[in-house]
């Protein structure tokens, strides 16, 4: 069994499928070379010629693509008839499940960031799903197979909706393991409100954060206090950066720094490069594309090679765990099925004694031949049957083992046992215990019409849940290219309306 299978076709140039930014109708494009960057054009019939920077290393590309992986979906909710991506649903020819999904509360917000995806104030009129609709959602994504684990509650901002408190302890009710809040904290400065959120059991605060200085980051003091107050509530934080050229991209290796003095709270950053939500020059998207080789290139400068660019993973390199999970307990599982070029990740470490000691997962685990080793276990286990389950997968531990080194890895964290306990015993409090000791860096650059590839799409394991009678779930990027608006527009109501009924949308 060849773990890594996918109907991906590798190398430049390719040819692919784009959408045209101006009538959004799907197009040819090719990807290819171009100077030692990967570049996708594309040509609209009545509109022209665009093009723009997919990945702006070659060989990282190349690399990455090794890691293809076609997972799938067993539940179709929407029938296909125009063909992708006009029948997001999800439909027969996505390729991957919903491994965490977004939920829009509001889309009301108490700031005005130009950047963001959703905003009452400017598109005129307010989205607030109600309490029926936004349950009727989370069970149309806990009724997938396998049930999403993971939800994402957002906005506008979230916190706004004065039962967010009821709607985390649903979610909780219904299983998801991990329920996140997407926000940009003002509320969060009354520790009472973050106490709740704890009580409510929230597993995580996706914190906005653009940078450390108060013209990239006006709220910088308002964060730190969020942070604080988070920490002495034990509520972990990721933070969110929204990063482009020529804004905060000197300040990528500041957002390390920070999380490692702060680590006790901090569980990761996830960068997440600009995404062109309106019509944009050439000229203008050159100025400010700013893609993941790009943000790895920033992190090794600027963390003096602490960090290399090489320490990053493509997010379906993780498949076979999903694999080995899967044949052990004869059920399906969620799989890590992304397109291998929608993010990059990497766990690091921090040497207690030295803290200015940084060791990234990989200079310790040898991670292609670990996950090598994991896969001959699958393969053992699917050929032999699963009655001298545990025996497989201790012999297959001894030849997993030979590819960690303990002599370089982090005196707090012994790796081998967490392994053995989480495979054998199916004891999965030593993988929290890892999560509390390491920090996770990653990025997820979603994309916008100008660099769509509807490759990209079809993989896409990050999806919307929508309050349509048939609770469409809708890939990220193609939600927020294609069907916002026309979903918010739907179910919602004339912000001038909102205000009289309910009062100032910004309370």
């Amino acid at each position: 069994m060849e773990i890594y299978q996918s109907s991906l076709k590798k190398g430049l140039p390719k040819e692919t499928k784009s959408i045209c930014p101006i009538c959004h109708q799907v197009i040819d494009a090719r990807i290819y070379e171009d100077n030692g960057r990967v570049m996708i054009s594309k040509n609209c019939p009545e509109h022209g010629s665009f093009k723009d920077v997919y990945w702006s290393d070659v060989e990282m590309y190349l690399k990455a693509e090794e890691y293809s992986y076609d997972g799938r979906v067993e539940k179709i909710n929407y029938e296909t008839k125009k063909g992708c991506p006009y029948d997001c649903g999800l439909c027969k020819e996505h390729l991957s499940t919903t491994i965490l999904a977004n939920i829009d509360l509001t889309n009301r917000c108490n700031l005005s960031c130009s950047f963001c995806f959703a905003n009452a104030n400017v598109k005129g009129y307010v989205y607030e799903p109600s309490l029926d609709d936004v349950v009727e959602m989370l069970k149309a994504l806990r009724s997938e197979n396998p049930p999403c684990p993971a939800v994402q509650f957002a906005g506008g901002e979230p916190t706004l909706r004065k039962d967010l408190f009821d709607i985390i302890k649903i979610a909780k009710e219904m299983k998801f393991a991990q329920i996140q809040l997407a926000t940009n904290g003002i509320k969060l400065r009354d520790i009472n409100y973050v106490k709740k959120l704890k009580e409510a059991r929230l597993s995580t605060i996706y914190l906005h954060f653009d940078g450390f200085t108060t013209d990239i980051e006006p709220y910088l003091d308002i964060k730190k206090e969020v942070i604080e107050n988070c920490r002495r509530c034990d509520l972990g934080i990721v933070l969110v950066p929204t990063v482009f050229k020529g804004f905060n991209d000197h300040q990528i290796g500041d957002f390390i720094n920070f999380a490692v003095d702060n680590i006790d709270v901090i569980r990761g950053i996830n960068y997440q490069p600009l995404s062109f939500s309106g019509r944009a020059t050439e000229d203008e998207r050159d100025k400010k594309r700013f893609t993941i080789p790009d943000l790895l290139d920033e992190i090794e400068k600027q963390t003096h090679g602490r960090i290399l660019k090489k320490d990053f993973y493509p997010v379906p390199c993780v498949i076979p765990i999903s694999k080995l999970v899967e044949v052990y307990k004869g059920k399906l599982q969620v799989e890590f099925s992304a397109h291998p070029h929608c993010g990059m990740a990497t766990y690091l470490f921090v040497d207690k004694q030295n803290m200015d000691k940084l060791i990234p997962i990989n200079r310790f685990v040898d991670v292609d031949k670990f996950f090598y080793g994991i896969e001959q276990i699958v393969n053992n286990l699917s050929s032999k049957g699963i009655i001298n389950k545990v025996r497989a997968i201790r012999n297959g531990l001894k030849i997993i083992f030979n590819y960690i080194d303990n002599s370089k890895k982090p005196d707090s964290l012994d790796f081998t046992s967490m392994i053995e306990s989480i495979l054998i015993n199916q004891n999965y409090k030593s993988l929290g215990d890892f999560h509390k000791n390491a920090l996770f860096v990653g990025s997820m650059h979603f994309q916008d019409l100008y660099n769509m590839d509807i490759e990209r799409l079809k993989r896409c394991v990050i999806h919307y849940a929508t309050p349509s009678p048939e609770r469409r779930i809708i890939p990220f990027c193609a939600y927020n290219t294609l069907y916002r608006e026309e979903i918010e527009k739907k179910y919602s109501i004339p912000l001038s309306e909102w205000r009289k009924k309910y009062g100032d949308e910004r309370e």
